[in-house]
């Protein structure tokens, strides 16, 4: 079965999310409509800026089709600023920001610093296999509260304290960090795997 992977193309690394996808035998389609969601197994939230991400849902009229998919159970993935569209809850966001929500923690923004504190880090992530991943942070967030129900998958060293940086609760999926810019198809690969898993 060749699943439908729609890859939220409003704003961010939509192309680079659609490499991945058709890298692993996925079918990947750009979604702007909510015609186009209607017609995907699941969903891949790029990274990009997430205020402006925001309000082009908005105007689209794709906000609300998406909280209705995600809260129906369609698996969904999203990396550095798809990670703080998942969250029920944002720190430091600007005002009136809303994100489409069902991943149960608070994630802050811009976390690690601006755009010239961006760094990469060899991360462990088990479920991943013992091969480190390297994961690029571009104005990243990190996850500062998790519900019961948030595996803690990945967390990085920074400022003397562990922060999480990969997330799963169920069908959503986050990472603070973009693997869609590192040539590592694992992250990509277990999602594609959690969806199959899903629709059998």
């Amino acid at each position: 079965m060749s699943l439908v992977i729609g890859i939220l193309a409003l704003q961010g690394d939509v192309r680079e999310h659609i490499a991945a996808v058709e890298a692993l035998g996925g079918e990947a389609l750009p979604v702007r409509r909510a015609g186009e969601l209607a017609s995907v197994d699941a969903l891949i939230l790029p990274g990009g800026e997430s205020t402006t991400i925001w309000r082009l849902m908005r105007a689209f009229d794709l906000l609300e089709p998406l909280r209705e998919r995600v809260s129906e159970g369609m698996p969904t993935y999203g990396s550095c600023a798809g990670m703080i569209l998942l969250a029920d809850r944002v720190v430091d966001a600007v005002a009136g920001q809303e994100t489409i929500g069902g991943l149960d923690v608070t994630v802050r923004r811009n976390a690690f610093g601006r755009q010239v504190d961006s760094f990469e880090s060899a991360l462990s992530i088990p479920v991943l296999g013992d091969q480190p991943v390297h994961a690029v942070f571009i104005r990243a967030p990190w996850v500062e509260e998790v519900g019961a129900t948030v595996e803690i998958l990945g967390s990085v060293e920074f400022g003397g304290a562990n922060h999480p940086v990969v997330v799963r609760q169920g069908h959503l999926l986050a990472t603070s960090f973009h693997p869609e810019l590192t040539g590592d198809l694992r992250i990509h690969k277990y999602f594609i795997d959690q969806v199959a898993t899903a629709l059998r």
